[in-house]
């Protein structure tokens, strides 16, 4: 694991501008010291350890991912991400859920919309020219780094629910009003609290000049522990907490009292992002070796073609149906419906799956393994290609319409 994180290092800015993306080359690694290669690392050995990794890599995530947005992020295009995320999140659990009926028999209407949910959640990282190439308008991409910044946290609920939802889970035991109280409630208000009160205190801490710019970093790691750690002592979701920390926090270091508590560096989530792309590494590697590998030696063409379907359908739909009446190109609306690569989070949710005892969790994870594993191939392979394409024909559709709505500036786009 430390050579090919090394390797990658030294090798990842020449990398990025080729077909090989850095989740294509950990979760390889990982097949390949899964147990269908040199059996070094498998799930029923390793349960605690993967475990810790990817509620770690997960809360980091959410928090981070959480911190970064501004509310002028929200209002993008005035609908972009709006319609992607109250609309177009909605539609794609809801036909996940309604195409896994005839494709996957034997499970529940319960595990059925459990597997719609742990892919609907998008992860830029797995095309990351398509949502950072300058090509690209800057309309399309900051709607798509926010729709993936923020949907993994909002489908949290449904996930904990449906989960609540099935007999035999952990969750269940708790129900699902004793999930929706503690989960959803409780986990809000102390996610509030601790970013809040965090990003207050550190603002302050700034002004006075009491801490150090390394040690303003750390402090924020220690905001995305505390908010999951307080919030699973109280039988509630440490990932809510986190992801609500998250946000209060950005809120509330981005505001200034003039001298007495200036707004903080931008630089000041740096360390905790890194780290949480460490760690998301490190995570594909990990499925690769518990979830993809064992998936491999099961497969059938109900699975793949769930598989392509979700990756395909299932999100082009939703985004189609999300973006009708917006005046976008069909172009535009192609690139944004290809481009909602199924990643992080679907393995993260996953192998808690995994770890709740769900029922047809057998056939569950072999779904999310194979959809992630294509997501993984073909949204990395396109990426580079298709940005190039999509910003040649957005150049030259922008100098024949001046008044291109993908080709408006961010704040005019704002107005309207």
């Amino acid at each position: 694991m430390a050579a090919v994180t090394a390797g990658y290092a030294l090798v990842s800015r020449r990398l990025s501008t080729t077909v090989v993306s850095g989740p294509m080359v950990f979760t390889a690694f990982g097949v390949a010291i899964g147990p269908v290669g040199l059996d070094l690392l498998d799930l029923e050995h390793d349960s605690p350890l993967v475990l810790t990794l990817v509620e770690a890599t997960l809360t980091l995530v959410l928090a981070t991912d959480a911190m970064s947005v501004r509310r002028q992020d929200l209002r993008v295009g005035g609908f972009l991400p709006g319609r992607l995320l109250g609309i177009g999140l909605l539609l794609t659990i809801g036909a996940g859920w309604l195409l896994a009926w005839p494709l996957l028999p034997g499970l529940t209407a319960w595990e059925l919309a459990l597997v719609g949910t742990i892919l609907a959640p998008t992860d830029a990282a797995l095309g990351q020219t398509a949502v950072s190439s300058p090509r690209v308008p800057p309309l399309v991409r900051s709607g798509l780094n926010v729709e993936s910044g923020l949907n993994d946290g909002m489908v949290l609920p449904f996930f904990l629910l449906f989960l609540a939802a099935l007999p035999g889970t952990h969750a269940s035991q708790e129900g699902v009003a004793g999930v929706f109280w503690r989960a959803l409630v409780l986990s809000t208000a102390l996610g509030l609290a601790v970013g809040g009160i965090g990003g207050w205190l550190l603002r302050q801490a700034h002004g006075k000049g009491w801490a150090s710019r390394g040690w303003r970093q750390v402090f924020v790691l220690a905001v995305a522990a505390g908010s999951y750690t307080l919030a699973v002592v109280v039988d509630g979701s440490g990932f809510i907490a986190a992801w609500v920390a998250g946000f209060a926090f950005g809120v509330s270091t981005r505001r200034s009292d003039a001298a007495r508590a200036p707004a903080l560096d931008k630089d000041t989530a740096d360390l905790a992002g890194q780290l949480a792309e460490l760690l998301a590494s490190l995570s594909f590697l990990v499925f690769g070796a518990v979830l993809l590998g064992p998936a491999l030696q099961h497969l059938d063409w109900r699975i793949v073609t769930y598989a392509v379907l979700s990756l395909t359908v299932v999100r082009m739909l939703p985004v189609a149906l999300s973006l009708a009446g917006s005046r976008l190109a069909l172009p535009t609306v192609l690139y944004i419906g290809w481009f909602g690569p199924r990643g992080l989070a679907s393995v993260v949710f996953g192998l808690l799956m995994v770890e709740e005892h769900v029922p047809g969790v057998q056939l569950l994870s072999r779904v999310v393994a194979v959809t992630v594993a294509l997501s993984i191939l073909s949204h990395g392979m396109s990426a580079v290609v298709l940005a190039n394409r999509y910003g040649a024909w957005h150049r030259k559709a922008a100098a024949a319409r001046p008044q291109l709505r993908e080709g408006m500036p961010e704040e005019d786009s704002i107005a309207r």
